[in-house]
């Protein structure tokens, strides 16, 4: 694939603790300049971000994240919250604890609640894939899927490890049609983000994709 076409599947990202608003920026005048899928940053940034690209790219937050055991009530709240100020997609962090007590019926709930508060909004699921036994990784497609979710993603890259060609070639072959796959955490070079494609991602979440094609050192970790 050529780096272009790669480059509009990133989620191009930057969700540190520190991060500033002058990086943040920097963040979104990059994805513009290589046309990113969108722009992946902290809520307290979302409606400052949005003004600032002003319709020209899409804006993506996190909600529950990075461990995903806020009440429902709280990741609801975020998510209209993020809408309002002009989000355009949200990924959320599952109640992972929720899945190893076998709570489905809890988890496709919030997650049916979370995406009618996307308001339209793409809603991306993220499971924690490196937290998860294959059986656990199986149900959560079918989950995602019944709950109606546009994105099941891997990871938030805060965790023990990332996103995996193995992972996103079972998650592919187990989500229902219409379900699509997001790898994140990792991703470190073009190389991996072409094998990740292969496997089934549909969108990449990443820092350093972007910054290699501008030649610029480092990223975020994501």
């Amino acid at each position: 694939m050529e780096r272009q076409d790669i480059l509009k599947m990133v989620d191009h990202t930057l969700l540190t603790q520190t991060a500033t608003w002058e990086e943040i920026r920097t963040i979104l005048d990059d994805a513009m300049t290589c046309q990113a899928a969108s722009a992946c940053i902290p809520a307290a940034y979302v409606k400052q971000a949005a003004e600032y690209v002003d319709g020209k790219l899409p804006i993506c937050t996190v909600i529950g994240f990075p461990n995903g055991y806020s009440t429902t009530a709280v990741k609801v709240f975020e998510t209209e919250d993020a809408v309002a100020n002009g989000a355009k997609e949200i990924d959320m962090v599952i109640n992972i604890g929720y899945l190893k007590d076998k709570r489905y019926a809890e988890i496709e709930e919030e997650i049916r609640q979370i995406h009618k508060a996307c308001g339209g909004n793409i809603l991306k699921v993220i499971i924690e894939t490196c937290l998860l036994t294959e059986e656990e990784k199986k149900k959560m497609c079918e989950i995602v899927t019944k709950a109606g979710a546009e994105y099941i993603k891997t990871s938030t890259g805060f965790s023990t490890s990332g996103a995996t060609a193995s992972d996103v070639e079972l998650m592919r072959k187990h989500v229902g049609d219409g379900v699509k796959v997001k790898a994140a955490g990792g991703i470190s070079s073009f190389e991996d983000a072409e094998k990740l494609i292969q496997a089934g991602a549909s969108r990449l979440g990443t820092s350093r994709l972007v910054k290699i094609a501008q030649n610029i050192d480092g990223g975020s970790g994501y």
